[in-house]
């Protein structure tokens, strides 16, 4: 068994919050909160969600690669990496763990979001596949999935941007991730028909089982 796995089996139960569509800035602020007042045994919990169009940077971010954001909002936040978008038909998971309880390292987390991204993908039949000088999955060397996260207090917020069915074209605006030559896909442009709703189930699995192996269900 694996220390995370151990750690999980005394920690309390995860919990799984589907929040629907949920505007970026009061969501952001609400996981800053909880991770600002958790306690020692505040369970863990997973919030699945998606946004309307919002251009996000990062606390580090350069705004060169802000290339013409014309009526789409654009927030800076405390998240690491570039700029990226967020909008509908994009599936958001925010990962609200305490690492230290888990038994955790950010390399983990990231390393566990990856991998669910890429086996929610391989349940479509696509072959994807992370990448070590650039985080996030692709396909075809096409990004479908962006990371970035933020560790307060040995606990995790922000996550993770899985494309599904959404308009890739404000993409074009930026340079995704800070890379001008980058191409970003989605589930649908490599021609899977899935709604937000069926990836969300297969992604819960995937991250609970990549982040605590074997133990039993934490979802409620």
């Amino acid at each position: 068994m694996s220390k995370a796995a151990a750690a999980a089996d005394t920690s309390p139960a995860v919990i799984v919050r589907e929040l629907g569509l949920q505007d970026y800035e009061p969501l952001w602020r609400a996981m800053q909160r909880f991770t600002d007042e958790r306690a020692a045994l505040t369970p863990d919990e997973i919030w699945f969600t998606e946004h309307p169009p919002v251009f996000t940077l990062g606390m580090n971010a350069s705004t060169e690669h802000l290339l013409a954001p014309g009526d789409i909002p654009v927030v800076q936040i405390d998240r690491g990496g570039q700029v990226t978008y967020h909008g509908p038909g994009q599936l958001m998971i925010y990962p609200l763990i305490d690492l230290r309880r888990s038994a955790l390292g950010v390399r983990d987390l990231v390393t566990a979001l990856e991998q669910s991204a890429i086996a929610t993908a391989a349940d479509y039949g696509l072959r994807a596949n992370s990448r070590a000088d650039a985080p996030g999955v692709y396909v075809a060397g096409m990004k479908i999935a962006s990371v970035g996260l933020r560790v307060r207090r040995g606990a995790s917020f922000h996550g993770m941007a899985f494309n599904v069915a959404m308009d890739l074209e404000p993409f074009s605006r930026i340079n995704p991730c800070g890379f001008s030559d980058l191409q970003v896909t989605d589930l649908g442009g490599l021609g899977v028909t899935a709604s937000l709703a069926e990836v969300r189930e297969r992604m819960s699995l995937h991250l609970q089982r990549h982040l605590w192996g074997d133990s039993p269900d934490r979802s409620d």
